[in-house]
């Protein structure tokens, strides 16, 4: 039955709703993987000033050996002249934004442009810290939840006033119902912390009287993680952190 195969689809979007709002296509989780963004940002400041301290706090406490070694190395080689430098900078760009993303349990595809065009709720958050208000950015979250909440329902509630006129009629209401109700569920099991780093999924809550599949209305599918690639290596030194 169609209404089962979309269960998980419309769980699915529910979390992408909640954590890629207003996504555009194609520009997912382009914030921490990108040359002007925070972790890079951060990662330029500490090689200036040749102190790691500040680039710590975005990888794990068991991570801190790989990062030091090659912070380290890099400023080892980006001495030798403007060229190395550039090579040794990026090589510790990509291990510093891998190496976080790993600890999210994100994938690494390789650093993204400066510029590259990030979510508005992206921006929203970052602007939020900025100012120490998040007004704005709540008002354009819960905006965009109701806006797909009412959606459904009006579907729903205009399909549920003919379903017993036919059963063809009957199953597009069910189909309506279905999504609508796993739609809000989604929502708001995910507010309530049933969702993992950059919105994969978490310990699923129970499964409600909703279910449909064996999957339950809480399941959601991963997302398959290739290996990362391969990271550029610096010509040999000497030198060790």
């Amino acid at each position: 039955m169609k209404t089962r195969k979309n269960v998980s689809t419309v769980v699915g979007m529910a979390a992408g709703l909640i954590s890629g709002l207003l996504l555009v296509p194609g520009m997912a989780w382009a914030h921490c993987d990108t040359l002007d963004g925070p972790v890079v940002v951060t990662a330029k400041a500490a090689l200036a000033k040749g102190d790691i301290t500040p680039v710590l706090k975005w990888v794990q406490k068991d991570q801190e050996g790989e990062i030091r070694e090659a912070f380290q190395k890099t400023l080892a080689v980006r001495i030798k002249g403007p060229e190395a430098k550039d090579l040794a900078d990026m090589y510790f760009f990509e291990t510093l934004v891998r190496i976080h993303r790993a600890g999210e349990g994100a994938p690494y595809t390789g650093l993204k442009p400066a510029g590259t065009e990030t979510s508005p709720v992206v921006q929203g958050a970052d602007k939020a810290l900025e100012t120490g208000s998040a007004d704005r950015l709540v008002k354009m979250v819960t905006d965009a939840i109701a806006a797909g909440i009412r959606e459904r329902f009006a579907k729903a509630a205009e399909a549920k006033k003919q379903a017993d006129g036919s059963v063809g009629a009957g199953r597009e209401f069910v189909e309506a119902y279905v999504e609508f109700v796993h739609y809000v569920e989604g929502i708001y099991d995910i507010a309530q912390g049933h969702a993992g780093p950059h919105g994969q999924a978490a310990e699923p809550a129970p499964a409600g009287h909703h279910a449909e599949s064996s999957e339950g209305p809480h399941a959601q599918p991963q997302p398959e993680h290739g290996a990362p690639p391969r990271a550029m290596k610096l010509p040999h030194t000497s030198e060790r952190g």
